[in-house]
């Protein structure tokens, strides 16, 4: 089995390599969607989401997801607090997965903070997806992103420099979508060679 993480600032296009990949046969996981699923309703994640932050975060009785991000992308204290609550949380669910894993299978855990959580030396292998950043934040816009709230997402992630020094592989997509999908088909011919 290999476990590979894969990651990239936001924007660059990892979402969608991790769509070519699961395509492929991977077994994908994205951190994000645990991280969901580590503060939904009825969790003790979400009382301590809601003990710390408030009513003010409640939208019919779910978590607003974009007045949390509001916060904790302006406060650097409540960006940790909220990481304390489900970094471990996260932590428990992605072994879960690494548990079921089969003898031949290869993970691709999609993980946007991955050199901010300190844990590339966990993978087999790190990819990294980077693209200039000014494609970046056009992608964003045509997401429906502010460019404030683009400026400040991608000024809480870690540099590319930081995410290539510790990449195995770096898929650079600032062409199209057939591109990317051809260096994920190369890269997923490369991987199997990797597996521990």
């Amino acid at each position: 089995m290999l476990i590979v993480a894969l990651t990239g600032g936001i924007g660059a296009g990892k979402s969608l390599a991790a769509q070519y990949f699961s395509d492929l046969g991977a077994r994908v996981v994205d951190a994000d969607q645990l991280a969901r699923v580590a503060i939904e309703r009825g969790s003790d994640g979400f009382d301590e989401v809601i003990l710390r932050f408030g009513e003010k975060i409640m939208r019919d009785g779910d978590i607003d997801r974009k007045a949390l991000g509001e916060i904790i992308f302006s406060d650097p204290k409540a960006k940790e607090d909220l990481e304390a609550i489900i970094h471990p949380r996260v932590r428990e669910l992605f072994l879960k997965v690494v548990a079921d894993l089969q003898l031949e299978e290869i993970l691709v855990y999609e993980i946007p903070l991955l050199v901010e959580s300190g844990t590339a030396k966990n993978f087999d292998s790190v990819i990294t997806v980077e693209a200039d950043l000014a494609l970046r934040k056009e992608r964003l816009r045509k997401r429906g992103m502010h460019i404030s709230e683009i400026e400040r997402r991608i000024a809480s992630q870690a540099s590319r420099e930081d995410r290539q020094a510790l990449a195995d592989y770096v898929i650079t997509n600032d062409g199209d979508e057939d591109q990317l999908l051809r260096a994920v088909e190369n890269l997923w011919e490369e991987l199997p060679s990797r597996a521990k």
